[in-house]
């Protein structure tokens, strides 16, 4: 199932966790164990989640790590789909002889 304009993940944590339990995000990084800037690059959406980073917000905050990383991919697909140009790719037949 496609979903339409997925919200990258680091805004999900800032809506799900953040601003409604009042948590800041220097709390949350060092419950993951990584610097507070790593943290805020991530929910502010300009790095993305990481296999490591899935598996420490798995820990942390529940979730499987493989929601967290399907979260990402699907964000990841509808920004390639609204940015990338595929007029000059075309399709190719494959037939066994």
């Amino acid at each position: 199932m496609t979903m339409h304009n997925p919200p990258h993940p680091g805004e999900f944590i800032r809506v799900v966790y953040l601003e409604p339990f009042n948590i800041s995000a220097r709390v949350v990084a060092k419950n993951l164990d990584v610097s507070a800037s790593t943290f805020n690059r991530v929910i502010s959406g300009k790095s993305g989640i990481s296999p490591e980073m899935a598996l420490r917000l798995s820990k942390a905050l529940g979730r499987s790590p493989e929601s967290w990383l399907t979260m990402q991919d699907h964000y990841n697909l509808w920004q390639a789909k609204q940015n990338t140009n595929l007029d000059n790719v075309h399709h190719m037949e494959f037939v066994s002889t």
